[in-house]
C-alpha cells in the first residue's frame, strides 16, 4: 500500500510580487518543504524573509511563479476549505453585536446548506470547538469584550469548527501577555495530537524548544529538527538583518524569559 501524501508540500517554489524591480531577488527562492500529518513546524526568519508569503501560497491566496504546491493531496485552491488559518492581526468587526458562538459558527458556513442558518448539528460542532480551545464559558459573550488571547482562541475554535485538517498560524501571540501566551502554546501542543500545525513566530527559543521541526526562511528555506538548531544556523537565517536576541525560556520563571543572550 502506498503511503498517504503529506499534509502539504512545496517543491522548488519561486515567488515574486508583481511590479518587483528588474533584477530584484524573489521573495521565495527555490523553496521546498514537506509537512507531515503529525508535524508541528515553527517557521522563523527576519521580517521580509517570506514567511507570510509562504502561508498565503498554501492558502491559494498567491500563486507561485515556479514550482509545485500540494495541500491535503490536491491543489491549495481545491482544499482551501480544509485549511484552518489564524492571521497575525485578525479583523473582527467589534461594532457588530456578535457573540463568540456566532463567530465560531461562521466556520460552519461552507458545511451548511441553510445559508446563514445553522442547525443543531452545526451548533454542537461549534460548541465542541469552543470546549476544545478552553473558551466554552465565553460562548454568549460579545466579541468586543474579548482580550487578545481570548480572541486568538476563538479564531482557532472557528477553524476547528470548519473541520480544519491543517492549521496555519501567523504570529498568533503578537500582543498577547506572557501568561496567556503560555496557555495558548499549551493548547497548540494538544491540538497537534490531531492535526499538523505550521506556526510563524519570532520567538526562536520557544520554537526550538517546543516544536518538532524548525523551518528557517530568508528567501531560501532550510528545515531542521528542533534539536539540530544552533545559534550559527539562526545567525545565517537572519544574515543582513538587525542583531538577533536569543532568549532562554525557563519553566520556573514567571515571565518565561529571564536570561537573554545577544549574538551578532
Amino acid at each position: 500500500m502506498n503511503p498517504p501524501p503529506p499534509a502539504a508540500e512545496l517543491e522548488h517554489v519561486v515567488f515574486r510580487y508583481p511590479g518587483s524591480p528588474p533584477g530584484a531577488p524573489p521573495v521565495l527562492d527555490d523553496v521546498s518543504l514537506r509537512i507531515e500529518h503529525d508535524d508541528y513546524v515553527g517557521l522563523i526568519g527576519p521580517n521580509g524573509g517570506g514567511k507570510t508569503t509562504l502561508l498565503r501560497i498554501l492558502l491559494s491566496l498567491l500563486k507561485p511563479d515556479e514550482g509545485r504546491v500540494r495541500v491535503l493531496g490536491g491543489s491549495p485552491a481545491q482544499n482551501r476549505s480544509r485549511i484552518g488559518y489564524v492571521p497575525q492581526k485578525a479583523i473582527i468587526d467589534t461594532t457588530v453585536p456578535a457573540t463568540v458562538l456566532d463567530v465560531v459558527l461562521a466556520g460552519r458556513l461552507n458545511r451548511s446548506g441553510w445559508g446563514l442558518r445553522y442547525g443543531p448539528a452545526h451548533r454542537r460542532e461549534a460548541e465542541a470547538a469552543l470546549e476544545q480551545t478552553g473558551v466554552a464559558h465565553l460562548a454568549s459573550s460579545p466579541v468586543a469584550e474579548l482580550s487578545g488571547g481570548q480572541r486568538q482562541r476563538v479564531l482557532i475554535a472557528r477553524a476547528l469548527a470548519a473541520d480544519a485538517e491543517i492549521l496555519l498560524l501567523d504570529e498568533p501571540t503578537a500582543g498577547v501577555d506572557a501568561p496567556m501566551e503560555r496557555g495558548f502554546y499549551a493548547l497548540l501542543q494538544q491540538l497537534n495530537e490531531r492535526l499538523p500545525i505550521v506556526l510563524v513566530s519570532h520567538d526562536v527559543s520557544f520554537v526550538s524548544a517546543h516544536m518538532k521541526r524548525v523551518a528557517c526562511l530568508n528567501r531560501r528555506l532550510v528545515c531542521h529538527t528542533a534539536s539540530e538548531v544552533t545559534a550559527e544556523m539562526l545567525a545565517a537565517t537572519y544574515e543582513d538583518h538587525s542583531p538577533m536576541s536569543l532568549v532562554e525560556h525557563r519553566e520556573e520563571c514567571p515571565t518565561h524569559s529571564d536570561e537573554e543572550k545577544t549574538r551578532p
